[in-house]
């Protein structure tokens, strides 16, 4: 398919950041024209009348499989979260109820234009989301979670044996690594250290590096969650995970907020990519990562919602909207501008997975990962003399995506979904989460 977008406000993130009006042309999966009036062939031709197009938004860090969840683990600390309703709740999934979780969080997602994520899953029935995100044409960076330290505050339903946790995770990488014309990825994603057993992080850091894949984590989002780690390991988490030979550009750490200052040092000289979620880090009271010194410091920063339990949307707006504001009464108006936020949801998630040559802006030879986000509504109004990058960080909202489009595939148009049957996946959903609740008993 040649598609030919018509009339557009182009916001490129190329490296000049240039903002363009005029035409987007696509075939197949890649961008081939941009700029200007565009008289090629083209199987379909949309007219945007001058509403903006924008690098298909990333999000770093997302459990699609708690989306069933949503609501269900309200006001409560990150612990308690886990302990009391999460891990439950995670482990009463059956193979369709996570199948029916995952096409819930990627609806979201299409219609808040995300077309990329990095996604943890839970111990059972991976394979059900990864077939989830197959079919309904996201682009996604995803793995099992692995859960061995069998402490008494993991249900049985979560509980695990080492090796066979890391041989599932082999599994799953051989089997669908690359599929879907490469739209999945397969990381290894244990836990965190507290539910993770010494053999098996050192031995996750290995076999990533002997295939030379993500390992994908969560750290430092919570000061109870670090006092156990200081009580077992003996060392805070960034220097137990920089022990254990994980940390580096191939590793996407969720959170980061309690940070000392060699740990500070570590993230910065390896490279390794942090996760910044806002909004759950507000909703369970976790803190405030420090964003804008690690930034100013050349730490590589991207955006991610977390799960539908702790946000509880998978709203990429709302994350930019956070990520800015929450900084500016701790470190003055200035900091967190408009631009460098748009920039940690469109390039700054394509560094986070390796991708930005293809991926975190609109070039020509670059993917087909795109959205059109339309400025008519009376809280983007008036429209004209106003940066873009404040309409896109401080106005627009998930509801102004009028199409999303990855690997050159249309997935949302005029707030319709394509790829996923809404009225089937509503009715299915409930008969899930009942089973689930059911099984969990919370």
């Amino acid at each position: 398919m040649r598609i030919l977008f018509k009339n557009a406000k182009i916001v490129t993130m190329n490296a000049d950041r240039e903002i363009i009006q005029g035409d987007l042309l696509v075939d197949g999966s890649q961008i081939v024209a941009l700029g200007g009036a565009i008289d090629q062939p083209a199987d379909q031709v949309i007219d945007l009348h001058g509403d903006l197009l924008i690098p298909g938004l990333i999000q770093t860090h997302i459990h699609l499989c708690q989306t069933l969840f949503r609501g269900q683990a309200d006001d409560l600390e990150l612990l308690d979260w886990l302990k009391l309703k999460v891990w439950p709740l995670e482990g009463g999934h059956d193979p369709d109820s996570l199948h029916d979780s995952a096409l819930l969080g990627i609806g979201e997602l299409f219609l808040g234009g995300t077309t990329t994520i990095v996604d943890m899953e839970t111990v059972h029935h991976t394979e059900h989301a990864f077939e989830a995100i197959l079919s309904s044409g996201l682009r996604a960076l995803s793995g099992k979670v692995m859960m061995d330290d069998c402490n008494k505050d993991i249900p049985s339903s979560l509980r695990e044996d080492t090796d066979a946790s890391i041989q599932e995770s082999v599994d799953l990488y051989e089997k669908y690594h690359g599929k879907g014309n490469g739209r999945l990825e397969v990381a290894f994603t244990p836990r965190f250290v507290i539910s993770c057993t010494d053999t098996l992080l050192r031995e996750v850091s290995r076999v990533a590096q002997e295939k030379n894949a993500f390992v994908h984590t969560h750290a430092s989002e919570n000061r109870g969650e670090i006092e156990i780690v200081e009580s077992t390991r003996g060392m805070r988490n960034i220097i137990y995970l920089d022990k254990v030979g994980l940390t580096g550009p191939k590793l996407i750490l969720a959170h980061c907020i309690w940070l000392d200052e060699a740990e500070k040092d570590i993230l910065i000289q390896t490279k390794t990519r942090i996760s910044h979620c806002p909004s759950s880090n507000l909703k369970l009271a976790s803190g405030i990562a420090p964003i804008p010194e690690m930034m100013r410091r050349g730490a590589e920063v991207s955006l991610g919602a977390d799960g539908a339990p702790c946000n509880n949307n998978l709203d990429a707006f709302r994350e930019m909207r956070h990520a800015a504001l929450m900084q500016k009464p701790l470190h003055g108006p200035t900091v967190m501008p408009a631009q460098s936020v748009f920039e940690l949801a469109t390039l700054g998630g394509a560094r986070a997975i390796g991708h930005e040559h293809d991926l975190g802006s609109l070039e020509v030879g670059k993917k087909a990962d795109l959205a059109v986000i339309s400025l008519q509504g009376l809280h983007t109004w008036p429209n004209e003399h106003v940066d873009v990058y404040s309409q896109l960080v401080y106005q627009a909202t998930a509801s102004d995506v009028r199409l999303t489009m990855v690997d050159g595939q249309i997935v949302m148009k005029d707030r319709q979904l394509l790829t996923i049957d809404v009225p089937g996946l509503k009715v299915s959903a409930t008969k899930s989460l009942n089973r689930v609740m059911a099984r969990a008993g919370v």
